[in-house]
């Protein structure tokens, strides 16, 4: 399990870094929008999720025992379930986000819509605020020679609890879930057959409902099994507990691999940055040739291929050009000339 879970963490971590790259180099450009902002805050709990709680998990299967402390053990599960609500609901407010943005005609940052901004905050306060109960109720048990962290709910406070985890999860698992995939649904149907330009909007759609459909399955486990728990049932099986955390871990490292393989500009982006990165990996072309662009990394390429091939085109081999600068010359002698038969002709 540590293996597993450090080579989940490792590749995600790499996978969600280069597309906050990608995202960041876009608004620079002037090449943002209101999804690629909500995206690159997707990306940024997703890394968080893989940096923060994936290595404390990794550790704890490998020592057996809990030996990172009482703030630890409190605000691990916290801060785990505060992604994992956040990155839900910033889903949900994708459905209101505008995919592209006309840039204004002055030459100053293209100006995003700060309701956006405010979306982003407000949705990771209150993802904040639900799982307060887990960093209240969490604290560390002797057991044995060891030390555990274990989830303990005083019995004065069972009945309380016992309805807050019916309505926690239905609140920030299924009914947003259930709402962003009905949603971009209808929307790639309706891009399908009556948008304008249903290649793009079909596309970005696309795009937003797998990643919708991504997170509600992988995540499925982890609130069945946490709901399975909190509500005092038979306590579920260990294999089941395991693979709910590791398809956790999956989904964080799995988001990424939807954009850079199915979202054109963070394609083109992972192009242009492999272009950049061979061209000065490169100790035989010169730096003149590594040409800066802001279009896609594919053209990039193209032209340069171009220009290699039209100087070789201008390249000739120095015999022979020497042999044709002579044939040029408009005055040659007859003892000089190496073709005297083609003179004779003509003198005939």
């Amino acid at each position: 399990m540590p293996v597993v879970l450090i080579g989940i963490c490792v590749s995600g971590a790499v996978g969600n870094l280069l597309v906050l790259l990608i995202l960041i180099c876009d608004f620079r450009n002037k090449r943002g929008s209101e999804v690629k902002v909500l995206l690159s805050s997707l990306a940024s709990l997703d890394l968080a999720i893989l940096l923060l709680c994936a290595p404390v998990r990794a550790i704890t299967y490998y020592k057996q025992t809990w030996t990172l402390g009482s703030f630890v053990c409190s605000t691990t599960d916290w801060f785990q379930h505060s992604c994992v609500v956040a990155k839900t609901l910033l889903l949900a407010v994708t459905t209101r986000a505008k995919h592209t943005l006309v840039p204004s005609p002055n030459t100053g940052p293209l100006n995003i819509p700060t309701w956006i901004h405010g979306a982003v905050v407000i949705t990771c306060v209150v993802s904040m605020m639900f799982p307060i109960p887990q960093m209240l109720f969490a604290s560390l048990v002797p057991h044995a020679r060891d030390t555990i962290c274990v989830y303990k709910m005083p019995a004065c406070a069972a009945d309380f609890m016992s309805l807050f985890y019916k309505i926690y999860p239905t609140a920030c698992y299924v009914v947003p879930v259930i709402f962003t995939i009905a949603y971009y649904t209808k929307a790639l149907h309706t891009a399908v057959n009556h948008a304008p330009s249903p290649q793009r909007q079909s596309k970005v759609t696309l795009v937003l409902l797998c990643l919708s459909g991504a997170l509600g399955l992988m995540l499925l486990p982890e609130w069945g099994t946490f709901t399975w728990i909190r509500l005092g049932y038979n306590k579920p099986p260990v294999g089941l507990i395991i693979f709910a955390q590791v398809m956790v871990y999956a989904c964080s490292s799995f988001s990424p691999v939807i954009l850079m393989t199915m979202y054109d500009d963070v394609r083109q982006g992972l192009v242009q940055i492999w272009f950049i990165a061979s061209c000065r990996g490169s100790k035989q072309l010169p730096s003149n040739k590594c040409q800066k662009t802001e279009g896609n990394g594919a053209e990039v390429g193209a032209n340069s291929v171009e220009n290699a091939i039209a100087q070789e085109g201008e390249m000739t081999i120095p015999d022979v050009e020497h042999f044709w600068t002579g044939r040029r010359n408009t005055h040659v002698e007859v003892e000089q000339d190496p073709v005297p038969w083609e003179r004779e002709e003509k003198m005939l």
